[in-house]
């Protein structure tokens, strides 16, 4: 499959999400500035959220949580001791990174960031795309999120958006087609 943007097709079926990439692609990235609340924590982007969690201090974590951009990143990339024991930390609770409870912790980050308008939007501008992360690692010891879960979240936020748009769409009493012919 290829993404149609070499026969000059405005339209591709593939978004490479990327923080120097086009719209969408570019608001979709960890590193632009998507506001988002989760427990109580205002978060300046999901890259600042997720290299917070290296470190143990609920007080550093809130600070690195206000952070976007290259300035996460950064703040992040010299914490690497969680690449060997596997442990993050959300409010001061430790956290194995290939737990559920890790798992689940991203999914709430991720649907808190699906409330930021301006991310929505982006989000569901990729309606019947693909949505790739070329950039992305694959191992969970190099990467607080990988490629695949970094666009599992993604897929599943934008399916849940669309739902709600159809239903604000249709209402809620609307008859849902069942499948059956």
């Amino acid at each position: 499959m290829t993404d149609g943007s070499s026969q000059g097709d405005p339209f591709p079926q593939i978004v490479d999400i990327h923080s120097k990439g086009e719209y969408p692609a570019n608001v979709l990235s960890n590193l632009y500035p998507n506001e988002f609340e989760l427990d109580g924590v205002r978060c300046s982007s999901i890259e600042g959220f997720l290299q917070s969690l290296k470190f143990r201090s609920a007080r550093r974590q809130c600070a690195v949580c206000g952070m976007s951009g290259k300035k996460a990143k950064d703040t992040g990339h010299r914490k690497w001791l969680w690449k060997f024991t596997g442990n993050l930390y959300w409010q001061g609770k430790r956290i194995k990174r290939e737990s559920g409870e890790f798992a689940q912790l991203i999914r709430r980050a991720f649907s808190k960031l699906g409330k930021n308008p301006v991310f929505s939007e982006a989000l569901l501008a990729t309606e019947g795309k693909k949505l790739v992360h070329s950039i992305g690692r694959a191992n969970k010891r190099e990467t607080i999120l990988t490629e695949a879960e970094f666009l599992e979240n993604l897929d599943l936020l934008r399916d849940e958006l669309l739902a709600s748009r159809a239903e604000e769409k249709d209402g809620p009493d609307a008859p849902r087609a069942s499948g059956a012919i």
